[in-house]
């Protein structure tokens, strides 16, 4: 295979037939590391909006559970990526992201932004620091896959188009972000989990991390702005570890979030249904909010589906 191989299948299918077929390759063959970074960067996003950030306080999952939270969230994404809305192992997914969060009171305006974060974010991060832009195909496959996510979760008034999303967040952030002293804590906790990956080195990717958000959640947080030359050396630094994957073959097998280093909490494999958390047997959620029942869901009935990693 030749680097741009990927990138022509792409442009042979259709992004609202194929979509699941697209965002796949997207994000398991052409940009799994950037895939991840990105999420992490849109889930860390909601935190600035105080009413998401104050809940996630409220529930102190992210707080004192971290790396469970970071484990759990992202395995059941990545199981409805691997296995498609109608799959088994992706209904239990989303069957149990719902049944997460039927117990708290969260805004359509929230479940709705979390949910552009997801789109718009993933194609910033990778139009700035991937090995090239995402093409058009894959932009609207990405906005696709993820209002047919939105559905499943009975997510309302779902943008239609990438160009929807971004507005919905740009419009949602503007209006909304702000100070919230429980979200602070929520971001410290996720930074400090982030750094702590990498061990001696915590301190400088910590550093590195700051440099990273932009000024509206610099603010939103009230955190000290990163130096000038630190936001250049990292932004730097990524753009060329851009250019050194350009140089690379192409992956030919996907490599799923469930592979990824930072999946710390199941060396023996996982249950989907045991993921997340039971706030019936102790209170928690997790980072996508979402009450069941505001919409309908395709996903949620029938018994849940067992997963290994």
């Amino acid at each position: 295979m030749r680097r741009y191989d990927w990138l022509k299948e792409i442009r042979r299918l259709d992004p609202e037939r194929d979509h699941l077929r697209i965002y796949r390759i997207t994000a398991t063959l052409e940009f799994p590391w950037d895939m991840a970074r990105a999420l992490e960067l849109a889930l860390y996003r909601t935190y600035a909006v105080p009413s998401i950030g104050r809940l996630l306080a409220e529930t102190a999952e992210l707080t004192d559970r971290t790396q469970k939270r970071y484990d759990d969230t992202a395995l059941l994404l990545d199981a409805v990526v691997e296995h498609g809305f109608d799959g088994t192992k992706g209904r239990a997914a989303i069957r149990r992201i719902n049944q997460m969060h039927r117990s708290y009171d969260i805004s359509d305006d929230d479940m709705r932004y979390v949910l552009c974060t997801f789109v718009v974010v993933p194609k910033r991060w990778i139009d700035r620091y991937g090995w090239r832009r995402l093409s058009d195909h894959e932009t609207h496959a990405m906005a696709t896959y993820y209002a047919t996510l939105g559905r499943h979760m009975g997510i309302t008034d779902i943008p239609r188009t990438y160009e929807e999303f971004a507005h919905c967040l740009d419009s949602y952030e503007e209006a909304h972000f702000g100070w919230d002293e429980g979200a602070r804590r929520v971001s410290d906790a996720t930074l400090d989990l982030m750094a702590g990956w990498y061990g001696p080195l915590a301190p400088v990717v910590r550093g590195a991390s700051m440099a990273l958000l932009d000024d509206s959640l610099i603010a939103a947080f009230r955190y000290r702005p990163p130096r000038p030359v630190v936001r250049t050396v990292v932004r730097t630094a990524l753009r060329l570890r851009s250019r050194a994957v350009r140089l690379m073959p192409p992956r030919r097998t996907p490599h799923y979030a469930r592979q990824n280093p930072e999946i710390k909490g199941y060396p023996n494999g996982f249950r989907i249904t045991e993921l997340g958390t039971f706030p019936g047997r102790r209170t928690g959620t997790c980072p996508v909010p979402h009450p069941e029942g505001r919409g309908p869901s395709t996903a949620t009935g029938g018994a849940g589906t067992e997963s290994s990693a």
